[in-house]
This record gives structure tokens, C-alpha cells and sequence, in this order.
């Protein structure tokens, strides 16, 4: 997510310097070339321009591979595995989410739990209407981490824009993304595939801790 909003802040730059580029020329043309204007009929002895034609293929073409350059380097590195230290599966039910840390084994089996909204006459001060939830991702800070999407029933949407994340949760299907998180803090989300009357119901947070304490929260679980 860091990398995309740094493109886009990139990008701003080349197009408000487009955009006013354009303006002053518009408004140039408009000006001078206006019909009560004294330098009426003045443009239309010019009905070519070689040069000006390369000009302006030239120019857009350059700036839109400088644009390129980065875009492509970050849609890749979007979708790019690297061996990942921890596994979590996510699994979007009607309406609900449900996850399973795959890696770890209790003495109940895999460590897994479900996650459900919090209705809004039990939100306690400070927790936020139609985003909180009773069992939080828990999640450690600075460690490649690798999540498997899918669905039990219908289509669903993982997603969390704090941390650039979308992926879709189909039935019968195994969608995986990674993530780095880089501070502590907490991410909220929601899914983001229509799925039925309770769509708006199914919120996602996602806790990040340093390794210690994520450590101590693992020791509960198993």
C-alpha cells in the first residue's frame, strides 16, 4: 500500500503540470485567436506542422513509459510469493468471517476461530459501529506473511485497503496474496463482494503486533 500511494503522489505530480500546461494553451488559443480578435484569421494560413506533430506524439509517449516503468515494477511486486514465515487461511461464510493459522497445532487441532461483528448496543467506548469484531486477525509486524482466501457458500471479497489488500473468496477455490506489515496499529476492512442481506455485516480487522506479543497471544491459543 505504501508503494501505491507513493505512485499515485508521482503520478499527481505530472498531472497537475498536464493539466495546467493545457489550460495555458487553451486559453492562449482562445485569446488571440478569438473571431474579434485583431489576429483573426491568422491560424488559418497554417495547415500543417511537421514538427509540432512530432512534438506532441513524442512527448505523451515518453511520459506515459516514464509512468509505465514504476506501475509495471509495482503490479508485480503486488503478486510476487516470497517464502512466507506464517500461513493464515481465511474462509467467508453467509455472514461471517472464519480463519485458520495453519502452521500451529493445539490440542484441539489447527488453531482456527471464527469472527463475527459486534452488534452495535454491545460496542463498548471508542470501537467503531459496523467494523468491530469479537476475534481479531492477530498478526506479527516485519515477517512475510502469506493468506489463502476461499469461500464456503457464495462469493465474498477479502479486503483491507489499509494494507493494499483485495481478493476475492470463491467457492471450490484457493486465492492466496502476501503481506508485510511494517508498524503496529490496527487495519479494519469488510468484504467487498455483494453476498447476500448480511453483506454489510461482515467486517475484518486485523491487529499488528511485534513479534513478542504476538508470541503471547499464540501461547493462549494453543
Amino acid at each position: 500500500m505504501e508503494g501505491i500511494i507513493n505512485l499515485h503522489h508521482d503520478l499527481m505530480f505530472f498531472i497537475t503540470f498536464l493539466f495546467f500546461f493545457v489550460l495555458v494553451v487553451m486559453a492562449r488559443t482562445l485569446l488571440y485567436f478569438h473571431m474579434d480578435s485583431v489576429n483573426a484569421g491568422t491560424a488559418a494560413n497554417v495547415v500543417h506542422g511537421t514538427a509540432i506533430e512530432i512534438i506532441w506524439t513524442v512527448i505523451p509517449s515518453v511520459i506515459l513509459i516514464i509512468i509505465a516503468l514504476p506501475s509495471f515494477a509495482l503490479l508485480y511486486s503486488i503478486d510476487e510469493i516470497i517464502d512466507p514465515a506464517l500461513t493464515i487461511k481465511c474462509i467467508g461464510h453467509q455472514w461471517f468471517w472464519s480463519y485458520e493459522y495453519s502452521d500451529f497445532e493445539s490440542k484441539f487441532g489447527a488453531i482456527n476461530f471464527d469472527s463475527y461483528m459486534i452488534a452495535e448496543d454491545e460496542l463498548e467506548l471508542g470501537e467503531l459501529r459496523l467494523l468491530e469484531v469479537d476475534n481479531r486477525i492477530v498478526l506479527p509486524i516485519n515477517t512475510h506473511i502469506r493468506i489463502l482466501v476461499t469461500a464456503a457458500d457464495v462469493l465474498h471479497s477479502w479486503a483491507v485497503p489499509s494494507l493494499g489488500i483485495k481478493v476475492d473468496a470463491c467457492t471450490g477455490r484457493l486465492n492466496q496474496t502476501s503481506v508485510f506489515i511494517l508498524r503496529s496499529g490496527v487495519f479494519y476492512g469488510q468484504c467487498s463482494e455483494i453476498c447476500g442481506v448480511g453483506h454489510g455485516n461482515m467486517p475484518i480487522v486485523v491487529e499488528a503486533v511485534s513479534i513478542d506479543k504476538y508470541i503471547a497471544w499464540l501461547a493462549e491459543k494453543i
